[in-house]
């Protein structure tokens, strides 16, 4: 008697071990979705860029042009929103400094009533003339990415808009007596313009499209004309995590 009633207690022993190793092994779905959250966070991608750009001025006046090397640099922080689980889309948001030259023969004279613009003729009367502004920028862009959270060197296509407010924007003027330099406020403050940045790993293309005028509205050229010039860039971008 004795015998069977430990064989029944060996027995009941067995059966409750089996259950609490049952009950260890089935997770609830929403503890699954805890547990992968908790291992696999979403991840953020290319929060810092660089860039340096070769600056187009579009729409000159007759007579007018680019001379010299126009060109650009970029650099800012951009807060990366994964929009998806594997994080391949993201928006971004963000805010930076840029500084921009444009070399041309197309001279500011400053006055008492304003400024003058007259075309240079003789490239050997001078040395250097230029416009330049210093900008706060705050881009905007959808972003797409086939990286993953070990890939470090992947595709990217950034598309989107760039906001830029002119702090500051200067003409200058060198021969080989004088130079002539003071601030130009005829420049637009408030700039926008379309953005694309594609590449892989370190080198991507940056294209900037400008979609106001460089000149404040009623701002005329030498012809008696409304100054028109935009811009356009092309450069390259990179990016930091």
């Amino acid at each position: 008697m004795k015998q069977w009633m430990l064989f029944l207690f060996c027995l009941t022993l067995i059966s409750l071990q089996g259950q609490e190793i049952d009950t260890l092994q089935v997770i609830p779905p929403e503890a699954e979705a805890f547990q992968e959250l908790s291992l696999n966070p979403k991840y953020r991608e290319d929060q810092f860029y660089l860039g340096i750009n070769f600056n187009l001025l579009l729409n000159f006046p007759e007579g007018a042009n680019q001379n010299a090397l126009s060109y650009g640099l970029q650099g800012g922080f951009i807060r990366d929103i994964p929009l998806n689980k594997t994080c391949t889309f993201a928006l971004g948001v963000g805010v930076g400094y840029g500084y921009n030259s444009y070399y041309s023969n197309l001279r500011a004279l400053q006055g008492a009533d304003g400024y003058e613009y007259e075309i240079l003729t003789n490239p050997d009367t001078y040395k250097r003339n230029k416009i330049e502004t210093h900008l706060i920028e705050v881009p905007l862009e959808l972003r797409w990415r086939n990286s993953t959270r070990e890939t470090y060197k992947f595709w990217r296509i950034y598309g989107g808009a760039k906001f830029g407010y002119i702090v500051g924007s200067r003409s200058k003027y060198v021969t080989d007596e004088f130079v002539d330099s003071f601030n130009n406020t005829d420049t637009r403050n408030f700039t926008y313009g379309l953005t694309i940045n594609v590449g892989y790993n370190t080198f991507n293309l940056h294209l900037y499209y400008g979609l106001n005028r460089l000149f404040e509205d009623g701002v005329n050229g030498p012809d008696g004309q409304q100054l028109e010039m935009s811009v356009l860039r092309l450069g390259l971008i990179f990016y930091i995590l």
